[in-house]
């Protein structure tokens, strides 16, 4: 049986973890080494860091913050946020991470993909999408970037095919509709994806319930579950998370 992942994620800005909604209305959320720590003692299987405004600002991921998380945990840790280079990812992979996350810079250059997976892997490769509901196409999903301020054309399921295609070990998929309501994952999008490619795929957004993660695995075939709100403000515990799936059948590392 396949055994699932719980994965807490930290969304960056200027130092702090922050959490907002729908990728606004950002509210402070703790010292990203303090949290990282705490969620790699508890038991969490992985670590997502995102720097949320490094795409927007035009800088480079903090890589001293980087290091300073990885060296606090003992847990796989990803790092995306500002990403634009293949020699970006080698720096934050000699910095402490173990796989790097790209979405602005994979939709202007898909070719980072392919040549990141050639020189690391691509078990290093992380593709994020954040996807919102096309307005004008039911059923449909469209890629925004630059951390959801810019909408493209581009479909997400796709986008994702192409993605794993082209070298993505991983697929991060984030509803911004969903992101930070604690409602629930888009359920509908994460299955879409997650029966399209063979690659893993993570939910992202909207976590508010253990039913929530359990919801997303089962019936949206996602292979791991991220989330922020509910791990942040101590709405439940990781063992309590992994409590919960493993009493509904779902095997999870304990």
């Amino acid at each position: 049986m396949l055994t699932r992942r719980i994965i807490p994620c930290l969304d960056v800005k200027d130092g702090r973890v922050v959490k907002g909604v729908h990728f606004v209305n950002l509210r402070d959320a703790g010292d990203p080494v303090e949290l990282g720590t705490r969620y790699s003692d508890e038991g969490a299987d992985e670590l997502v860091f995102l720097d949320i405004t490094a795409t927007i600002r035009s800088r480079k991921t903090i890589v001293e913050l980087v290091r300073k998380v990885a060296e606090n945990v003992f847990i796989p840790f990803t790092v995306g946020g500002g990403i634009r280079s293949v020699e970006q990812i080698d720096e934050l992979l000699r910095s402490g991470a173990e796989k790097c996350s790209v979405n602005t810079a994979a939709v202007s250059n898909p070719d980072i993909l392919t040549q990141a997976a050639q020189r690391f892997g691509n078990q290093c490769v992380v593709l994020a999408i954040d996807a919102r509901r096309s307005k004008t196409k039911a059923g449909h999903w469209q890629v925004t970037v630059k951390a959801g301020t810019e909408p493209t054309d581009i479909d997400a399921v796709e986008w994702a095919v192409e993605g794993a295609k082209r070298g993505a070990g991983e697929i991060l998929l984030t509803s911004m509709d969903a992101d930070g309501t604690q409602k629930g994952y888009d359920i509908e999008l994460t299955r879409a994806v997650a029966d399209a490619v063979t690659v893993p795929v993570i939910a992202s957004g909207g976590a508010g319930t253990l039913e929530h993660l359990y919801d997303a695995i089962v019936a949206g075939h996602a292979e791991a579950v991220l989330m922020a709100s509910i791990t942040h403000f101590e709405n439940y515990t990781i063992n309590q998370m992994k409590e919960y799936l493993r009493s509904r059948g779902i095997a999870v590392n304990l």
